[in-house]
């Protein structure tokens, strides 16, 4: 088929909005329409002026193109100089400050309006800008060399939103007085996060309902997140219906990362997308598309709202851990140092646990009541005890910081979870593990931790399917978080308990594909081999157990238990066949 002919041209874009528009709007709406139009009466005429054409306007924003960088770029200047001059409106209210993108590129030309790569790009640079300022690219810095009058400072390469490559940013000095810094939030000392109105693109009133329930559902439940700052819903319904900049509105709620969606029905199918941004750089952080049937609203309001803030846990775990490990040792605090620990943790081995323990000793000496941070701390004995030896005090040390996890921490899911997983192991005592577990559940119903945790402790206790279903949930919420070997762990225990061997074997595999340093996949490994007869193969995963565990004897890990004796002797004759020690 003939290929549709397609017009270009190539176009230097300017693209200015206000800062603070959305902000300044719910301060005071008719004062900053005003305000806004005396300031349009003044770039308009300025863009006329210096040959340009005004192709696109939305609320405050304003796309123009040119034919020359140079003629976009005096534009700029003057029109910063011009309503500094003037300062439009001050005395009615706040003045407005623009902020003033340009890039030269190649463009779409579709009717009047432009399309593309080019517009995208100039965008993205408007929302670099300072209020009062203009950023240009790499392509308009070179088309002007020194044809003008101004001098232009290198902010190196950026990364924007929705454009592979990096672009070269450049700042124009304009030469007029700095503006006014917009009143902006401090961002609080903990992840914090704001949740914008979905936007919905069916057109259909049933879906709005939809669409603003779930996003109440979803900061309801990252509330319950003790470790995350989570901005009130009638702080970020204001921008309902709005064209925004994820970075305004991060400086403008005083917040690190953004979540943002959209709600489209097709037929009986609903699709949501939402997307996770930093919004100090406006990288993506996390992106997730839902297609479900439209069969019951409210039961996929609730099963969408379960996934979104299952993804969104583990994400924000990662990069804040990604964002510690950048900040310098002498000023971390204790949530830093937790950070820090975890991924050394994580490994559930005890090499890696007498690092994390140094660390979280610093945290807890910064806050002695920090619940999760004394949880991990239990967390890391009990690896160094089960596979460190079974050292009594180690032991010890487990349960008494388990024991003060849940002292301190009654309403801090992630701290539950371990503590009662750490006191099942090392006490034996499952009804208090299983008690802390399901109040950490009833906390964050969508915790892949707790659900992991809890997928093990059940099938120490003989409740295989509630294990498998806990196991199976967390699997499915949260199918990239690093500590996805849980669940699997918890599946392998109940399968082999079951007699599905089979299954067990998968399971184990998948832990072990998860956390290759992790010894406990490798005994089920060999012992569903084993049970299936397959000698050779449970040989050779026996030598890679004690590769990973070299001290491993079948006898202090079937003590270490106290599950159902039968099941237990079905385990120890597995590995015994598999040429194990005692």
């Amino acid at each position: 088929m003939p290929v549709q002919p397609v017009e270009r041209k190539l176009a230097a874009i300017f693209a200015a909005d206000v800062a603070g528009y959305s902000r300044l709007v719910g301060q005071d709406e008719a004062g900053t329409l005003g305000r806004l139009k005396a300031s349009r009466v003044v770039i308009d005429r300025l863009i006329a002026d210096h040959r340009g054409r005004i192709f696109n306007t939305a609320g405050d924003s304003v796309v123009a193109d040119f034919a020359s960088a140079v003629d976009a770029v005096q534009c700029a200047v003057a029109a910063q100089a011009s309503l500094a001059d003037k300062r439009v409106g001050t005395a009615a209210g706040e003045p407005l400050l623009f902020r003033i993108g340009i890039h030269v590129g190649d463009v779409v030309v579709e009717g009047t309006n432009l399309l593309g790569d080019g517009v995208n790009i100039a965008a993205r640079l408007e929302g670099l800008a300072e209020p009062g300022g203009i950023c240009v690219s790499g392509a308009v810095r070179d088309q002007i060399g020194n044809r003008l009058p101004v001098n232009f400072d290198d902010l190196g390469d950026q990364q924007v939103k929705n454009i592979v490559q990096p672009i070269r940013v450049y700042r124009v000095q304009t030469g007029t007085p700095a503006p006014p810094p917009i009143a902006t939030l401090p961002l609080p000392d903990k992840p914090s996060i704001a949740v914008l109105p979905f936007q919905n693109l069916s057109g259909d009133t049933e879906q709005e309902y939809f669409a603003d329930g779930m996003v109440e559902d979803i900061i309801t439940g990252l509330s319950r997140i003790k470790w995350l700052f989570v901005i009130a819903r009638n702080s970020t319904f204001v921008y309902k219906g709005r064209a925004i900049d994820v970075k305004q509105v991060g400086r403008e709620v005083g917040v690190r990362y953004v979540l943002e969606g959209s709600v489209r029905k097709l037929g009986n199918r609903v699709r949501v997308t939402a997307q996770l941004i930093d919004a100090t750089s406006a990288a993506h952080v996390w992106a997730e598309r839902y297609d479900r049937a439209l069969d019951d609203i409210f039961a996929l309001q609730d099963e969408l709202t379960l996934s979104v803030i299952g993804a969104i846990e583990p994400s924000l775990r990662r990069v804040e851990i990604e964002r510690a490990r950048r900040k310098r040792p002498d000023s971390l605090d204790a949530w830093d140092l937790y950070l820090r620990a975890l991924p050394f943790a994580a490994t559930a081995m005890p090499d890696d646990a007498d690092k994390a323990l140094l660390l979280l000793e610093q945290a807890i000496a910064l806050e002695p009541d920090y619940a999760v941070a004394h949880a991990m701390i239990a967390w890391c004995h009990e690896q160094r005890y089960l596979r460190g030896g079974m050292l009594a005090e180690t032991r010890a040390a487990a349960s008494r910081h388990a024991r003060a996890a849940i002292a301190a921490g009654g309403d801090d899911a992630p701290a539950l979870a371990m503590a009662g997983f750490v006191i099942g192991v090392v006490e034996h005592d499952y009804e208090t593990a299983v008690d802390a577990i399901d109040r950490s559940l009833a906390l964050s119903p969508s915790s892949a931790l707790a659900l992991g945790f809890s997928s093990i402790i059940r099938a120490w206790t003989g409740t295989d399917a509630i294990s498998i279903a806990h196991a199976e949930t967390a699997i499915r919420l949260s199918p990239y978080d690093p500590l996805i070997y849980l669940p699997y762990v918890g599946l392998a225990y109940a399968y082999f308990f079951t007699g599905r061997f089979e299954e067990s074997l998968t399971a184990a595999g998948r832990a072990a594909q998860a956390n290759p340093r992790f010894s406990v996949p490798a005994i089920f490994q060999t012992a569903a081999l084993a049970s299936l007869g397959r000698d050779a193969a449970a040989a050779a995963s026996a030598r890679r157990l004690l590769e990973l565990e070299p001290g491993f004897r079948i006898g202090p890990l079937i003590s270490s238990y106290s599950s159902n004796k039968a099941r237990l002797a079905m385990l120890a004759e597995a590995l015994r066949r598999a040429g194990l020690p005692e």
